[in-house]
Protein backbone atom coordinates (compact mmCIF):
# COMPACT_ATOMS: atom_id res chain seq x y z
CA UNK A 1 0.00 0.00 0.00
CA UNK A 2 1.63 3.02 -1.03
CA UNK A 3 1.06 6.23 0.70
CA UNK A 4 0.51 9.57 -1.37
CA UNK A 5 3.25 12.39 -0.77
CA UNK A 6 1.84 15.78 -0.14
CA UNK A 7 2.63 18.17 -2.97
CA UNK A 8 3.89 20.49 -0.97
CA UNK A 9 3.49 22.38 2.60
CA UNK A 10 -0.15 22.50 3.49
CA UNK A 11 -0.05 26.22 5.07
CA UNK A 12 1.19 27.24 1.77
CA UNK A 13 -1.22 25.47 -0.19
CA UNK A 14 -4.25 26.82 1.37
CA UNK A 15 -3.23 30.24 1.96
CA UNK A 16 -2.46 30.14 -1.78
CA UNK A 17 -5.96 29.03 -2.50
CA UNK A 18 -7.35 31.68 0.05
CA UNK A 19 -5.39 34.44 -1.84
CA UNK A 20 -7.09 32.99 -5.37
CA UNK A 21 -10.68 32.90 -3.54
CA UNK A 22 -10.20 36.34 -2.18
CA UNK A 23 -9.45 37.60 -5.56
CA UNK A 24 -12.38 36.29 -7.28
CA UNK A 25 -15.05 37.62 -4.17
CA UNK A 26 -13.13 41.04 -3.80
CA UNK A 27 -14.66 42.79 -5.84
CA UNK A 28 -18.52 41.05 -5.11
CA UNK A 29 -17.67 42.57 -1.48
CA UNK A 30 -16.43 46.37 -2.44
CA UNK A 31 -19.71 46.01 -4.90
CA UNK A 32 -22.07 45.30 -1.66
CA UNK A 33 -20.33 47.85 0.30
CA UNK A 34 -21.11 50.43 -2.35
CA UNK A 35 -24.51 49.25 -3.01
CA UNK A 36 -25.13 49.53 0.72
CA UNK A 37 -24.20 52.62 1.19
CA UNK A 38 -26.06 53.98 -1.87
CA UNK A 39 -29.29 52.23 -0.42
CA UNK A 40 -28.99 53.65 2.96
CA UNK A 41 -28.69 56.98 1.56
CA UNK A 42 -31.74 56.49 -0.39
CA UNK A 43 -33.72 55.08 2.71
CA UNK A 44 -32.24 57.89 5.29
CA UNK A 45 -34.10 60.72 2.88
CA UNK A 46 -37.09 58.85 2.65
CA UNK A 47 -36.61 58.79 6.47
CA UNK A 48 -36.26 62.23 6.66
CA UNK A 49 -38.80 63.53 4.74
CA UNK A 50 -41.25 60.77 7.27
CA UNK A 51 -39.80 62.91 10.41
CA UNK A 52 -39.95 66.26 8.15
CA UNK A 53 -43.85 65.33 7.67
CA UNK A 54 -44.26 64.22 11.44
CA UNK A 55 -42.94 67.12 13.01
CA UNK A 56 -45.28 69.73 11.04
CA UNK A 57 -48.11 67.77 11.43
CA UNK A 58 -47.55 67.69 15.46
CA UNK A 59 -49.46 71.00 16.74
CA UNK A 60 -47.42 73.76 18.34
CA UNK A 61 -49.25 73.36 21.90
CA UNK A 62 -48.93 69.34 21.42
CA UNK A 63 -44.78 69.33 20.79
CA UNK A 64 -44.78 65.58 22.80
CA UNK A 65 -42.63 62.87 20.41
CA UNK A 66 -44.98 60.43 19.69
CA UNK A 67 -44.08 56.80 19.09
CA UNK A 68 -44.20 56.86 15.59
CA UNK A 69 -41.47 59.88 15.41
CA UNK A 70 -39.17 58.80 17.85
CA UNK A 71 -39.24 55.44 15.68
CA UNK A 72 -38.07 57.41 12.60
CA UNK A 73 -35.23 59.08 14.50
CA UNK A 74 -33.89 56.03 16.23
CA UNK A 75 -34.05 54.18 12.59
CA UNK A 76 -32.52 57.30 10.58
CA UNK A 77 -29.56 57.26 13.43
CA UNK A 78 -29.03 53.67 13.05
CA UNK A 79 -28.98 54.03 8.74
CA UNK A 80 -26.40 56.29 9.08
CA UNK A 81 -24.30 54.49 11.34
CA UNK A 82 -25.15 52.08 8.58
CA UNK A 83 -23.87 54.03 5.93
CA UNK A 84 -20.92 55.27 8.14
CA UNK A 85 -19.57 51.06 8.51
CA UNK A 86 -20.28 50.56 4.90
CA UNK A 87 -17.87 53.65 4.09
CA UNK A 88 -15.68 52.18 6.25
CA UNK A 89 -15.26 49.02 4.73
CA UNK A 90 -15.24 50.06 1.11
CA UNK A 91 -12.49 52.36 2.01
CA UNK A 92 -10.39 49.25 3.60
CA UNK A 93 -11.60 47.33 0.24
CA UNK A 94 -10.16 49.82 -1.85
CA UNK A 95 -6.89 50.24 0.17
CA UNK A 96 -6.23 46.59 0.57
CA UNK A 97 -7.29 45.71 -3.09
CA UNK A 98 -4.05 47.03 -4.61
CA UNK A 99 -2.02 45.23 -1.78
CA UNK A 100 -3.62 41.80 -2.54
CA UNK A 101 -3.19 42.57 -6.20
CA UNK A 102 0.88 42.85 -5.66
CA UNK A 103 0.67 39.65 -3.21
CA UNK A 104 -0.71 37.42 -5.78
CA UNK A 105 1.78 39.18 -8.42
CA UNK A 106 4.45 38.29 -6.32
CA UNK A 107 3.35 34.83 -5.71
CA UNK A 108 2.75 34.12 -9.35
CA UNK A 109 6.84 35.37 -9.66
CA UNK A 110 8.06 32.99 -6.93
CA UNK A 111 6.08 30.00 -8.51
CA UNK A 112 7.34 30.69 -11.33
CA UNK A 113 10.75 31.00 -10.36
CA UNK A 114 10.13 27.57 -8.55
CA UNK A 115 9.10 26.02 -11.48
CA UNK A 116 11.80 27.46 -13.64
CA UNK A 117 14.28 25.97 -11.07
CA UNK A 118 12.82 22.39 -11.45
CA UNK A 119 12.53 22.42 -15.37
CA UNK A 120 16.19 23.11 -15.58
CA UNK A 121 17.56 20.39 -13.17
Amino acid sequence: MSEEKPEGPYPLKSLHDFLTELDREWNKFKMGSLIGMITSGALLLFLVRLILLQLFRLSPPRLILDIDLLFLIFAAIFLVYSMYALFAQYRFLSKWERRIGLLLHLEEQLMGEKLGEKGSE
